[in-house]
């Protein structure tokens, strides 16, 4: 079992990468080199402006590229709760700026063709509980009376029918969700930006932000320093580097993935037989899907705790155990890739975007943002080039968490209390 990502290990590598010294000045300095800030940077590009991109590690190499590979339509939270605590216009909005995301990834695809194994094949929630069937059918009968009308509810007496396994109550299929591979439309992603003058420089770590006059800063690096008319944060967790305000609001949760060797197409085909993207209702629940060359990529948050080698390994063995409950037919199968990668958690799992004492901000996608960070960097591009005033995840306001600097040292407390809601629902 290889302790890195798959998305990573099949990738091709990026060349893109700009050669020379880092330049003195740019029209825009984008601070990591992920998916948003690839896009913006792509985007930055294209209207003409001078982009340099600064990412402390390789491009793609952070939750881009470690992520369960799903592209789906859809908010972290249960509609139905979005539409409690939003209202249903709020709530609608944030829904479509989903649907959009997952359109806009598909037409960079396209547009761009790059070869990553994208298809639409539908996302489908399982109900681990009777009770969450019943929460299922809430959220259905609303969305398919606002924002999805092709929404599907799946009973327990049919559920077998899209998934060989006794664990589930009935289900809740999105028509629109998707997969790709991450690795493979990262760095394309990355080449075309580098293609349209996007200058990315890998192993940039930025070791301080200084303020100059407005929007005005000086970007501090080991190989060097730059002065940006306009900066935009970028970075996920956002825990490593001098981001103290941001690294107040955003919780650094890992989530753990394992991969099979290539299993027998009759065999999948009879576990999975529509080959969707699924997630399980449970807070500490799994989601997995398969690959082009039938493996099973199966994922889930395993254990409340920070992504390194030995508790990547951890979690691997629980994530295994799972995945033979689950689906006992694939006990024998081997796991190939075991890792963990952090994801950008806000206290409400929604994105915040916009602008914090002259530094452009799109962050804390809460394990949703394979497709929303790809159109937030759009998003964010045309409105540092002036274009566009567009943002769905533009508050008011943005507190930070109480008693909470950076080190999330309540991660097993919340385990525990998930656990126990997971129980008692």
């Amino acid at each position: 079992m290889k302790l890195e990502s798959f998305w990573q290990a099949t990738a091709p590598a990026f060349s893109g990468a700009a050669s020379g010294a880092l330049p003195s000045r740019a029209d825009v300095v984008v601070i990591g080199g992920g998916f948003t800030g690839i896009s913006a940077a792509l985007n930055l590009a294209r209207s003409g402006l001078e982009v340099v991109v600064l990412e402390s590690g390789q491009v793609m190499s952070q939750a881009s590229a470690r992520n369960g590979g799903h592209c789906n339509t859809g908010v972290a939270q249960n509609f139905s709760s979005l539409v409690a605590s939003q209202g249903i216009e709020q709530a609608s909005r944030f829904y479509r700026a989903f649907d959009n995301a997952v359109s806009y990834v598909e037409s960079l695809v396209d547009d761009e063709q790059i070869d990553c194994d994208f298809r639409l094949c539908g996302k489908l929630k399982l109900a681990s509980k009777a009770a969450h069937f019943a929460s299922l059918k809430e959220a259905w009968q609303l969305m398919r009376s606002t924002v999805d009308p092709e929404i599907e509810l799946i009973g327990k007496e049919d559920i077998r029918r899209e998934v060989a396994s006794d664990d589930f109550h009935g289900g809740l299929l999105q028509k629109r969700g998707g997969q790709m591979h991450m690795g493979k439309f990262g760095v394309g992603l990355a080449e075309a930006a580098a293609r349209s003058g996007a200058k990315i420089f890998p192993h940039h770590a930025v070791t301080n932000i200084t303020r100059l006059d407005g929007y005005r800063h000086r970007l501090q690096t080991a190989q060097g320093d730059i002065v940006a008319d306009k900066v935009l944060m970028a970075t996920g967790c956002s825990n490593v580097g001098p981001f103290p305000w941001f690294q107040r609001r955003i919780v650094p949760v890992g989530s753990f993935i394992v991969v099979t060797e290539p299993l027998n197409d009759d065999l999948l085909r009879q576990v999975l037989p529509h080959d969707r993207t699924y997630v399980t209702s449970l807070n500490i629940g799994n989601y997995f899907r398969t690959t082009a060359d039938r493996r099973l990529v199966f994922g889930g948050r395993a254990r409340f705790a920070v992504s390194n080698p030995s508790s990547d390994s951890r979690s691997g063995e629980i994530l295994q155990a799972a995945l033979t409950k689950m689906f006992p037919q694939l006990a024998q199968a081997r796991i190939d890739y075991c890792w963990g990668g952090m994801v950008d958690m806000t206290s409400d799992r929604l994105p915040r975007a916009g602008e914090h004492e002259g530094i452009f901000y799109s962050l804390g996608y809460s394990g949703h943002g394979t497709q929303m960070s790809v159109l937030m960097g759009r998003i964010m591009a045309d409105l540092l080039a002036g274009k566009s005033n567009e943002n769905p995840w533009q508050r008011d306001s943005w507190p930070a968490l109480p008693g909470y600097h950076g080190k999330p040292w309540f991660l097993p407390l919340a385990g525990l209390y998930y656990k126990a809601k997971d129980r008692l629902s």
